[in-house]
């Protein structure tokens, strides 16, 4: 009923045993909640939740998202701010008490667009920070700042997958989907036009592997992909066949048959493979065995 609050309770609560960060955020998207970037300039800690224009409460990530960033430090950003506004990065260090090692978690995360502009620029104004002296504290420095080429669109993608475990960009198998339906695979939406009984194909990044004591050596997997996850069912001989694509694929590769019991579907593998190296240097990790 409280989309929004539901997942910013949950996203304050992470590491969960299950769900991770990007799979949560990923799904309040596809149920339509406003989701905002890391801004030094609007987030607190926590993730919270903020006013928007279509009376729905949108969910801003918090500075916890930041990977490297201290608690401390985020209180400082915060406590500095409510006295007044940053103008730029070099007020940030000194209004907030940063070094610069908090700088560059916040510039690499992309949390200081707001005052900087794109992650590439962020960075360079990060290293030209010193810790200010008592004398220089509040002087003026007025510097010419290069202009530099934006990071592409996957580029940015595996930044944010590797500094705050996520992206609100598109989803990596959208940037991948030509390839993909080249290769007749299917997404986790088209499976509820499909028939029972059919033979198909799709992949997903993997975000779940389970192998419950009850289930007799079969292993569930949880493919996600830029429309929503497809569950799949690996019988223990195919397991025990391909184990290593089972154990290792990070963006894997099902073919299979589609099994629908109402609402409910599965899609019951016959050959499993990897195509990890579609994503390059992007890293995202899976919820495996728990």
């Amino acid at each position: 009923h409280e989309p929004a609050a539901f997942v910013c309770a949950m996203l304050n609560s992470q590491p969960l045993g299950f769900y991770t960060s990007s799979q949560l955020v990923q799904d309040a998207v596809r149920h339509d909640v406003n989701v905002r970037p890391v801004d030094v300039q609007c987030s607190d800690w926590d993730c919270t939740l903020e006013s928007s224009s279509n009376g729905k409460p949108a969910l801003r990530l918090g500075l916890r998202m930041v990977k490297g960033l201290s608690e401390a430090a985020a209180e400082g950003i915060v406590a500095a701010r409510t006295i007044k506004t940053f103008i730029d990065v070099n007020d940030l260090l000194v209004k907030a008490n940063l070094n610069r090692k908090d700088l560059a978690c916040l510039a690499t995360a992309d949390a200081l667009a707001s005052l900087a502009g794109h992650r590439r620029n962020a960075l360079w104004h990060t290293l030209g920070v010193d810790q200010p002296t008592a004398l220089l504290a509040v002087a003026k420095r007025i510097e010419a700042q290069p202009d530099l080429f934006p990071p592409s669109e996957g580029q940015d993608i595996v930044a944010d997958y590797a500094h705050t475990g996520l992206t609100l960009r598109r989803h990596p198998l959208a940037l991948l989907r030509a390839k993909l339906q080249a290769q007749k695979i299917v997404t986790a939406a088209d499976l509820k036009n499909i028939q029972h009984g059919q033979r198909i194909r799709v992949a997903g990044i993997v975000t779940c592997r389970q192998r419950p004591g009850t289930a007799s050596g079969v292993t569930f997997i949880t493919l996600e992909d830029e429309t929503g996850y497809s569950n799949v069912v690996v019988w223990r001989d195919l397991a025990n066949k391909q184990r290593r694509v089972l154990l290792a694929a990070s963006l894997m590769g099902v073919e299979g048959i589609l099994e629908r019991k109402g609402e409910v579907m599965h899609v019951i593998a016959k050959r499993l493979s990897d195509h990890s190296k579609l994503l390059g240097n992007l890293v995202i990790e899976s919820r495996d065995f728990h």
